[in-house]
C-alpha cells in the first residue's frame, strides 16, 4: 500500500497479493496526485524528487525529509539522487545531488505499521528555501498534498511535472474501517486520512509533503506521504505520516545530518 509519486491525489496501491505496494527498489513505484494542478514553477520550492520514484521535503539545506518505506536501512547511502530547485524536472534550473547517508526510524517495519519517516543527508547544502515540521499537533482540517506520480491508478507513467492539490482530513474512526474490511489496521495515533471524491495521491508520491500555512502564513509540514489503497477510490482515503507525533525524533536526526 505504498503510496505514488505524483499528483492525483496521492494514495498508495495495494498490490492484488494483499500486501502493500513498495516505492524502494525492486517495488512497486509509489503513486502521484490524482485530481491536483500543475504547479508553477517556484510553487513549493522545498519540494524535491528521489530517484527511486518518491517524493520529499528540504527540511535543512543539506537534508530530506521522505517515507521510511522510500529508503533503505540507517547508514551510509549514496545510491539516491534528489533533483530539487524546479516544479519540471527536466527544467533547466533543477538541481541534482546525490545523498551520502540515510537516517530511517527505527522503530520502521513497513508503512502501515507506523513510523514511516527517513532523513537524508545530501552531498552538499543547496541555496534553496526549507520547509519547517508543525510546531503544533496538528491533524484536522485541509491540508496541500502533492508529487510527481501518476496522476490516475491506471496510468503507466509518472509525471514529470508536481501536481499539488487540498484534501480534507477525515475521521481517524471512519478511515480505520474501510482499511479493516481489506484487512488492514490503522495505526490512528500516528497517521492523518485525507482525501475526497476523486482527489488522492498515488504512485510515486509516497515520501512527498503534506502542508498547511501556520498562523504568520508560512508553509509547514504536516504530513509525510506513506499509503493507501488504490489511488482515489471511494471509500479508501491516503494515509500520511502524522509529523507531530515524531516532531522531537525528526529533529534530532535532521540536526545531527545537518
Amino acid at each position: 500500500m505504498v503510496r505514488k509519486a505524483a499528483l492525483a491525489l496521492f494514495v498508495l496501491t495495494l498490490p492484488l497479493s494483499g500486501l502493500p505496494a513498495r516505492a524502494d527498489g525492486g517495488r512497486a513505484p509509489a503513486r502521484d496526485v490524482v485530481g491536483g494542478d500543475l504547479a508553477g514553477n517556484g510553487r513549493f520550492p522545498w519540494a524535491v524528487r528521489l530517484s527511486m520514484g518518491c517524493g520529499g521535503a528540504l527540511t535543512a539545506p543539506r537534508v530530506v525529509l521522505t517515507a521510511g518505506h522510500c529508503v533503505g536501512p540507517s547508514g551510509p547511502n549514496d545510491r539516491i539522487t534528489v533533483t530539487a530547485g524546479a516544479t519540471d524536472l527536466k527544467s533547466r534550473t533543477a538541481i541534482t545531488v546525490k545523498s551520502v547517508e540515510v537516517y530511517r526510524s527505527p522503530d520502521f517495519v513497513t508503512e502501515t505499521a507506523g513510523d514511516d519517516w527517513a532523513v537524508v543527508r545530501l552531498e552538499r547544502d543547496l541555496a534553496l528555501p526549507t520547509l519547517p515540521i508543525t510546531s503544533e499537533n496538528v491533524d484536522k482540517g485541509e491540508f496541500t498534498v502533492m508529487g510527481w506520480g501518476q496522476t490516475r491508478e491506471t496510468s503507466l507513467l509518472q509525471e514529470r511535472r508536481l501536481h499539488y492539490a487540498t484534501v480534507p482530513t477525515i475521521p481517524d474512526d471512519e478511515c480505520a474501517a474501510a482499511y479493516r474490511k481489506a484487512g488492514v489496521e490503522l495505526v490512528q495515533d500516528e497517521s492523518i486520512c485525507a482525501g475526497r471524491h476523486g482527489v488522492d495521491t498515488c504512485q510515486g508520491d509516497s515520501g512527498g509533503p503534506m502542508v498547511a500555512r501556520d498562523n504568520t502564513g508560512r508553509w509547514t509540514q504536516i504530513g509525510i506521504v506513506s499509503w493507501g489503497l488504490g489511488c482515489a477510490r471511494d471509500g479508501y482515503f491516503g494515509v500520511y505520516t502524522q509529523i507531530a507525533k515524531f516532531r522531537t525524533e525528526i529533529a534530532e536526526a535532521t540536526h545531527r545530518l545537518s
